[in-house]
């Protein structure tokens, strides 16, 4: 069975001082989708595209990662410049449109859902959002969710709040970053960020910490992961390619999430280090295939 992502797809437009810009396709959804059709997933992606030449460059990109793309391409494409500081980390601005065409997604059941980032709460495409999830809710998919958090579009953090609770509660997996959770949660520990989240209804919560590692948590077990060693380029597309990793090993493991053991929760989280690991080691979000897996 497929599975359907939900969200951006963006044009980069990468800054670094003392070079010139650099344009590549980008978009956290687009991203998750692009390392799922690399890792060998039958992945469909709902997107909103511009009928320009970056819109048709996003297509081209995503087809050629075995990404099956539903769109009705119109308008301008959307951007975010990322301004790359010294140690490879990004600050992005951006220019964005969010109106996916829900007609263009067939009647199909999916494997496997997942939503995130700017395109969960911005208007009006968030509406499209809520009702595929509630089709998979219905369905019996695995509802998937990286908020992916981006103070500048989404706005007011009380707001954010309760939209991202929302969603938390009708999905089985939540994955954000440090980052993420202290904006949300700015008063709570790690620890009472990810029992919140656990206590809105999420079966699995994956919270990920850069270079200090990862902890992957349910009701009843945790583990805490040590990040890779890498050289990086940038950190453009870890957590996406994370995200992916994650999506891709739980939609094939058949494990009921609440009763997943420790060594399995450690491996999910091992497999998504090494994955990030590659993506960072490489400019831009360029994800690893199933062809690199082992080397």
């Amino acid at each position: 069975m497929n599975i359907l992502v939900i969200g951006e797809a963006l044009i980069d437009i990468v800054s670094s001082a003392g070079a010139p810009d650099r344009y590549a396709p980008g978009g956290a959804p687009a991203n998750v989708a692009l390392g799922l059709g690399r890792l060998g997933a039958d992945v469909e992606l709902l997107t909103d595209v511009g009928d320009d030449f970056h819109g048709g460059f996003l297509l081209a990109h995503l087809r050629e990662s075995n990404v099956q793309v539903h769109t009705r391409p119109t308008g301008s494409t959307s951007t975010a410049r990322a301004l790359l500081s010294p140690d490879g980390s990004a600050e992005y601005d951006f220019a964005l449109h969010w109106a996916p065409d829900p007609s263009v997604v067939d009647d199909g059941r999916w494997s496997a859902i997942h939503v995130g980032s700017i395109a969960a709460f911005l208007s009006p495409g968030a509406a499209v959002v809520d009702a595929l999830l509630e089709r998979g809710r219905q369905s019996s998919a695995l509802l998937c969710f990286d908020p992916n958090i981006r103070p500048t579009i989404i706005g007011d953090q009380e707001q954010a709040l309760a939209r991202f609770e929302s969603i938390a509660s009708r999905v089985d997996v939540v994955k954000l970053s440090d980052v993420d959770a202290d904006w949300l949660y700015p008063e709570l520990s790690p620890d009472s960020q990810i029992e919140r989240i656990l206590h809105l209804g999420a079966s699995l919560v994956a919270l990920t910490c850069g270079s200090e590692g990862s902890f992957i948590t349910t009701a009843s077990a945790r583990v805490s992961v040590p990040a890779r060693t890498a050289k990086v380029a940038d950190t453009i597309g870890a957590g996406d390619c994370f995200m992916s990793s994650l999506v891709h090993d739980l939609q094939d493991s058949g494990s009921r999430l609440d009763a997943m053991s420790e060594s399995e929760l450690r491996q999910l989280g091992e497999n998504a280090s090494r994955r990030a690991a590659v993506t960072v080691s490489r400019p831009g979000a360029d994800l690893p295939w199933a062809s690199e897996e082992g080397t």
